[in-house]
């Protein structure tokens, strides 16, 4: 099976984590903490600062590891990295999502998650008390 390595993004605000809907692709319409693949020979770190530029047009900085996600899509195995972010600078600007929000704990399952960002939600929840 196919091995895919992403990094997401837990940028929290005001106590609530930001979440952009995809605008694209098989998964068009589901949530998920912005991010993406990781190239070869890089590192999640910037793997991360780069996928946030190119997806929302904003510098962020990596601050803390959070955990890592394991989940078997149909045709790909996905790893996921994710990491607790800050805006240095920027608006969070769509450019490839086709909306976003920022949710509390509690409002976290009122959107449609990507499979395995949903397995994301207990360090979610944790992370916004």
């Amino acid at each position: 099976m196919k091995q895919i390595q992403v990094v997401a993004a837990i940028i929290i605000k005001s106590g609530k984590v930001f979440v952009a809907q995809r605008g694209y692709g098989e998964f068009k319409g589901y949530y998920e903490l912005p991010g993406g693949k990781v190239e070869a020979g890089e590192k999640h770190e910037d793997a991360l600062k780069r996928e946030i530029d190119e997806e929302l047009d904003t510098e962020v900085a990596v601050n803390n590891f959070v955990e890592t996600i394991e989940y078997d899509y149909p045709t790909f195995h996905l790893t996921m990295h994710c990491y607790l972010c800050s805006v240095v600078s920027g608006k969070l600007t769509l450019l490839e999502h086709s909306n976003s929000k920022f949710l509390s704990a509690k409002d976290l399952n009122t959107v449609n998650w990507l499979p395995a960002d949903k397995l994301v939600l207990e360090a979610l929840k944790n992370l916004l008390q």
